[in-house]
């Protein structure tokens, strides 16, 4: 497995993360051979969050990691906080962020996180108030690093200018098909297509500006949940151009649709949220494919994009 250094923070962390919000859909023994397999597999990075499941996801994986006996220092252990369903509402509000983990470190049976990651924007936050909760939860041991995640630049700003500690990660959506983080700078000044049209003021090159790491998500998804691309009738080119590389690099078409994330120079993360062993493996495959630039433009343009 290909490992990589964040630029603020962990050391020697898998290109790969394993996504747990599909963790409650297995026994706990299915969930710790899953746990097993990541591991062997050198997917040492795992990503949960308060609201998968109203945690239960969180819960399912700590009684998933302990039951495979893997030493907590392993693996490097993410989770978010902020989106609050049970509400309809979004809160970063100190006492929440702290709440927050302390459930977070009971169910994922841990006494501490490595990131800790603030999930969507609130948009009533008070900087004062999250710098407030990240100086409490550092200086208790109970989180080593921040990051945020679908957050934009002049909040990530505004961020920055208030906490203390570096934002290390930012989890934004990001495939073939959703390619929006980056089609803006293609398509800039041209009319004649909305993907001209900056949906992120520039957040890829913010992020790797200020050493941000971008960990994209739902990364074989088109839409927003709109389901997987991969043998989707309604990408035709684009199955054709992954099924023709597979063949070539001798991985399957997911893996070449994760690889295209990975050649990115600005050294993302993907997020995979699989939980069949074999289908890991698979993914895990990603990390050893080095696209050319020319393949790179070629899934691209199969995508549905074109030359400006």
């Amino acid at each position: 497995m290909n490992r990589i250094n964040l630029p603020n923070g962990l050391e020697n962390v898998s290109r790969l993360i394993l996504g747990c919000m599909r963790m409650p859909d297995l026994s706990i023994d299915k969930a710790a051979e899953m746990v097993k397999t990541s591991m062997d597999l050198g997917i040492n990075f795992f990503d949960n969050a308060t609201c998968y499941t109203d945690g239960v996801a969180e819960e399912r994986f700590g009684e998933a990691w302990t039951k495979a006996g893997i030493a907590r220092d392993r693996f490097i252990l993410q989770t978010k906080c902020g989106l609050c369903f049970d509400r309809n509402e979004f809160d970063w509000r100190r006492e929440t962020i702290l709440s927050s983990v302390d459930d977070s470190l009971r169910r994922m049976k841990t006494d501490y996180l490595d990131i800790l990651l603030l999930h969507r924007p609130d948009l009533l936050y008070e900087p004062e108030e999250v710098a407030a909760a990240f100086d409490a939860l550092e200086k208790s041991g109970k989180v080593r690093h921040f990051g945020v995640s679908n957050v934009p630049p002049m909040m990530l700003e505004v961020l920055k200018h208030t906490v203390k500690q570096p934002l290390i990660i930012n989890q934004l959506q990001l495939s073939l098909e959703q390619s929006q983080l980056i089609d803006a700078a293609f398509y800039m000044n041209n009319l004649t297509t909305e993907r001209s049209i900056d949906r992120d003021n520039g957040l890829l090159d913010y992020c790797r500006l200020h050493n941000i790491t971008i960990q994209a998500w739902s990364p074989l998804q088109y839409g927003m949940f709109g389901g997987c691309f991969i043998d989707d009738p309604k990408y035709p080119e684009l199955n054709a151009t992954l099924a023709e590389l597979a063949e070539k690099y001798h991985v399957t078409k997911a893996a070449i649709a994760l690889a295209w994330i990975l050649r990115h120079p600005a050294q993302m993360q993907v997020i995979v949220g699989t939980m069949n062993p074999r289908h890991l493996e698979e993914s895990a495959a990603a990390t050893q494919v080095s696209l050319t630039h020319h393949e790179w433009y070629q899934l691209y343009l199969a995508a549905g994009k074109f030359l400006p």
